[in-house]
């Protein structure tokens, strides 16, 4: 679905915990999250730090939208 909406001229970022699955199914901006049971949090964590987390994250995917991809890409954790 993700190249699909990409085709549509729609830049889509795939957040997900297992990055090479991303990559088999053609997402060309990809994001990797936490752990498979809280993609984009960690309940072991306090709430200020987990709020910083998911900002990060959605940071993260932010800039990716706004970066001109040729294939695809991995937009980790700088």
């Amino acid at each position: 679905m993700v190249k699909e909406i990409e085709r549509a001229g729609l830049p889509v970022v795939h957040m997900c915990t297992v990055v090479p699955i991303s990559m088999t199914v053609g997402a060309n901006r990809i994001v990797p999250t936490v752990a498979i049971p809280h993609p984009l949090g960690n309940p072991a964590i306090g709430r200020g730090e987990e709020k910083e987390l998911r900002r990060g994250l959605v940071r993260r995917a932010l800039s990716a939208l706004a970066t001109d991809v040729r294939g695809q890409s991995d937009f980790e954790e700088e």
